[in-house]
């Protein structure tokens, strides 16, 4: 499992496979409570989870830990 977190957009995708490839994601289910997406493969095998105001729904240490997507990059290494 693999966590990326976007905190701009106070958003994460948490990956439950290590990675997703183009097209890989051929249905996506919002959840009842429109907290999140989940996607699933073409066996309906679940991928990942989109989760919005992720700040509040997951626990600190693992947002702690997520990659973090929303930085600018830093200058090159010389």
């Amino acid at each position: 499992m693999r966590v990326e977190y976007d905190a701009s957009a106070d958003m994460a995708y948490i990956y439950l496979v290590d990675t997703i490839g183009p097209g890989e994601a051929v249905r996506q289910v919002p959840a009842e409570d429109n907290t999140a997406i989940l996607d699933y493969d073409s066996d309906g095998r679940l991928l990942g989870i989109e989760l919005f105001s992720a700040r509040r729904r997951l626990h600190p240490h693992l947002l702690g830990t997520a990659e973090r997507i929303d930085r600018e990059p830093g200058p090159p290494s010389a």
